[in-house]
């Protein structure tokens, strides 16, 4: 069983300035290392939002914003989880050419094996298509952290139960869950119950980190703050309001394992 681990959720706006969010990468991490976090955890689109052009603002895994995570990372000896755009292949749809990225969960820091989660399920619900511009991940992924297996998941993956199913088979302790919801009627409550159901379906930890509400928040940039931490049985041990913040908590693995033998499920 690894030991304790400090997590943070870095609760941001994104804005259209790439530079300008990494910026607010490089702040977060300090902060988070600063209240002693091992793993740092920033929103979906923390690299552009959604209202802007995604392929102007993709990078390869090897570009600028991916390096100067890495650099902030190692600098302060955490392990940061980032919602980035990659390049991906064109399509051509009616005649034209669409020009697609992936949206992906960048892993890396200090003492691991860096790793990417490309998002499986889009967002074509809400009378929104993000299968129009961003193409869709096929592989389930987990990563690990000083012993914790830690599984990866992007907002409107929290609507399949059987992707954290699978993560807490694939031996989840945590999931985290980056994420850039967008506000609507009945979509803060829609947030809060999915999130608790699907850490009580991997029976794991569940960190959801989102972006902060504004009052475009239902055109993009997309956001509802409201980060959980629920434990492994759905509870919520710690919430964040709408506006701009940190939450930062201590996990022990050991009610993982407790739930899993009392409820086996999985």
């Amino acid at each position: 069983m690894p030991d304790p681990m400090r997590v943070a959720g870095v609760q941001l706006v994104a804005s259209h300035d790439v530079e300008d969010n990494l910026e607010q990468v490089v702040d977060g991490v300090r902060q988070a290392a600063g209240a002693g976090a091992r793993l740092v955890v920033f929103p979906e689109a923390t690299m552009a939002p959604f209202s802007r052009r995604l392929d102007t603002a993709a990078q390869p895994l090897d570009g600028p914003f991916a390096d100067g995570v890495r650099r902030a990372a190692h600098e302060h000896g955490v392990v940061a989880v980032v919602g980035i755009f990659t390049p991906a292949d064109d399509v051509e749809v009616d005649g034209q050419v669409r020009h697609r990225v992936h949206n992906t969960l960048l892993l890396t820091g200090d003492g691991v094996e860096e790793t990417n989660y490309r998002k499986i399920h889009l967002f074509d619900a809400f009378d929104s298509r993000e299968s129009d511009t961003v193409a869709a991940g096929d592989a389930v992924v987990t990563a690990q952290v000083d012993g914790w297996t830690v599984g990866l998941a992007t907002c409107f993956d929290v609507r399949f139960a059987d992707h954290f199913t699978e993560l807490g088979r694939r031996g989840s302790e945590l999931v985290v869950l980056p994420a850039s919801w967008g506000d609507g009627p009945g979509k803060a409550d829609q947030w809060d119950l999915l999130t608790q159901a699907r850490a009580h379906d991997a029976q794991a930890w569940l960190l959801g980190v989102g972006q902060a509400w504004t009052p475009q928040s239902g055109d993009g940039p997309f956001g509802i703050g409201r980060s959980v931490l629920a434990d492994p049985t759905g509870a919520v041990r710690s919430r964040l309001d709408a506006a701009p913040g940190m939450l930062v908590a201590d996990l022990d693995p050991a009610p993982v394992a407790a739930t899993r033998r009392r409820v086996p499920i999985l």
